[in-house]
């Protein structure tokens, strides 16, 4: 059976980002906080939303603050065809009462063909059912309904409810904090597709939320700042993030999205990534909560060598820590950000028993 995600108070160490429940400001777009808060028996409880409601949404540009639905945080500094900016729509949000809101860290995709690449790259097909996290004014859920079974869309920004009935009329709009929606209330087998360009402050909360317990999703697209991404992916040397992530997912990036792609351009590169959800946790352990533990308190060191990260880490003889090391083929003087996802398992296993 799947394993829940470490306790609440290690979710933002895992995944870094502001707290869950505390993000800079509002976001528009729909933000949640770690569903597996709640009791089982609670799953039925969607704090502020409105419940599903059939959609009608302008078709205005896609994102919000940079998460969810239509809008980036921060787009990836990667290259974009020549003259992209100049396909830009006529973003409806530029108009005084759909603007971004900056409280919310609001950033609309304004790139119709980045958006189109950003449906694309999530595998969207006619048997699939998508949540959208902070849909925005819509223009991404627009192109998720047409290519899709169901959608529900998710969107705190009461201001954008409007132009996104009108530009999907067949999607479901949960007006919610998307940490607050239970998924498994709208896709009790799970399996979905999460699709969402995420504001900063949500990252560090959305994946553990949508990944902590079954029923899980079967894949995330998201739109996050391009060092997430990479940590994430543990391109730039493992981390604990890399180590998170990674047991419940299999990341990868698919492209980067550069600044002017947004209305407002947010001042960083944001990164579309997939994460391939796995059946169950990569890591066998007895108690994620303890492995996690390690894991970050050895990532406390890691200019040292494991010898002597992990012999801070956990108390025991460097000598006794070497000999652990040695017996299960792994070199002591290597360094934390090098391991495997199976070595970090058989090193807990080994200093557990």
């Amino acid at each position: 059976m799947g394993q829940a995600l470490p306790r609440p108070w290690l979710l933002h160490l895992l995944f870094g980002g502001g707290h869950p429940s505390q993000p800079p400001g509002p976001q528009g777009g729909g933000t949640r906080r770690p569903r597996r808060q709640a009791a089982a028996g609670d799953r039925r409880s969607l704090g502020n939303t409105e419940g599903p409601e059939r959609s009608h949404a302008p078709r205005l540009d896609g994102g919000h603050r940079r998460g969810g639905g239509g809008s980036a945080r921060h787009p990836g500094g990667g290259a974009r065809r020549p003259g992209a900016h100049q396909c830009r729509d006529s973003v409806p949000a530029t108009a005084p009462r759909l603007r971004p809101s900056k409280r919310l860290g609001q950033n609309f995709l304004a790139d119709p063909e980045l958006r189109e690449r950003v449906v694309t790259a999530a595998g969207v097909g006619p048997e699939d059912d998508v949540l959208e996290v902070g849909a925005g004014p819509g223009t991404l859920t627009a192109e998720l309904a047409r290519r899709a079974r169901r959608v529900v869309a998710v969107e705190l920004d009461r201001r954008l409810l409007p132009a996104l009935r009108a530009a999907a009329p067949t999607a479901e709009v949960v007006h919610a904090d998307i940490l607050r929606v239970d998924p498994a209330l709208y896709f009790p087998s799970g399996g979905e597709i999460v699709v969402g360009n995420i504001p900063y402050y949500l990252t560090g909360a959305l994946v553990p939320h949508l990944l902590g317990r079954p029923p899980r999703p079967r894949r995330l697209s998201l739109v996050v700042q391009r060092e997430v991404a990479r940590r994430w992916c543990g391109l730039d040397g493992g981390s604990l993030a890399t180590v998170a992530v990674q047991t419940f997912a299999e990341p990868r990036i698919e492209f980067d999205l550069p600044p002017e792609a947004f209305e407002p351009p947010p001042k960083v590169t944001s990164s579309l990534v997939v994460l391939e959800v796995r059946p169950e946790p990569a890591v066998q352990v007895p108690d994620l909560d303890q492995f996690f533990r390690l894991v970050e308190a050895v990532f406390q060191f890691r200019r040292k060598q494991l010898r002597t990260a992990l012999a801070r880490a956990t108390g025991t003889a460097p000598d006794e820590i070497e000999r652990r090391l040695l017996e299960l083929d792994v070199d002591p003087t290597r360094r934390a950000e090098t391991l495997t996802l199976a070595e970090w398992e058989r090193v807990f296993l080994a200093l557990a028993a």
